[in-house]
């Protein structure tokens, strides 16, 4: 972040249409440090500009946003990437994720949203659309939470809950997928921000992503 307190963005996208597009919405807003449009360039850019937050798409010539994240996570581990793709494939989701991306969200996305998902994944949240944060969820669904005096306060339930909401999905949509009612999902929430000390779930995001929870 610059000394005006403007998130340092760095963009990434083989179009450059699409590249002054976001320029032109987003440049009121954030200190735009640089652009590339290859794998390549990328990572020399963005090693020399140090940005916040990279927006990055995921296939570009030279091996896409997993090639960029890996090498730039080498030397600068602190920056933080957002995926933003036309593609909504599960195994491009999943991939970018293991990469060490902190969101992935499509091209359908408005500017409002773009913008708002740049701050939340500045801030330490993870950030997808509910539709994607589900292959998320199902293809870590397996994984063994770690050993952690705080997670072991939680019931299983409370977990279940506590995933689904780090990843971006509303009561409404928890109460379905777990098939319990809203008034439920409100009460195990409210459970866990008390078990954890959290004041709300942006909170709660971040501390079930610190400990690569979702």
């Amino acid at each position: 972040m610059d000394a005006a307190g403007v998130i340092r963005l760095f963009l990434v996208d083989d179009h450059q249409l699409f590249l002054s597009g976001v320029r032109t919405e987003l440049g009121d807003e954030f200190d735009i440090v640089g652009a590339a449009s290859d794998v390549d360039q990328a990572i020399t850019s963005i090693r020399a500009g140090k940005p916040d937050v990279v927006l990055l798409d995921v296939h570009m010539p030279g091996g896409g946003a997993r090639t960029v994240i890996g090498a730039v996570a080498q030397t600068h581990p602190a920056v933080r990437f957002l995926a933003l793709s036309v593609s909504d494939a599960a195994e491009d989701v999943i991939g970018v994720v293991r990469a060490g991306a902190r969101g992935y969200v499509t091209k359908t996305i408005t500017p409002a949203e773009l913008a708002e998902a740049i701050h939340r994944v500045h801030s330490g949240d993870a950030v997808f659309s509910p539709r994607l944060a589900g292959f998320v969820l199902d293809a870590f669904a397996g994984q063994v939470m770690p050993d952690d005096p705080e997670l072991d306060l939680l019931t299983a339930r409370e977990r279940e809950v506590l995933r689904h909401i780090a990843r971006g999905y509303a009561y409404k949509q928890i109460a379905k997928r777990l098939q319990i009612s809203v008034k439920t999902v409100e009460t195990h929430v409210s459970a866990v921000l008390r078990k954890l000390q959290l004041s709300n779930r942006h909170e709660l995001t971040r501390w079930a992503t610190d400990r690569r929870l979702i």
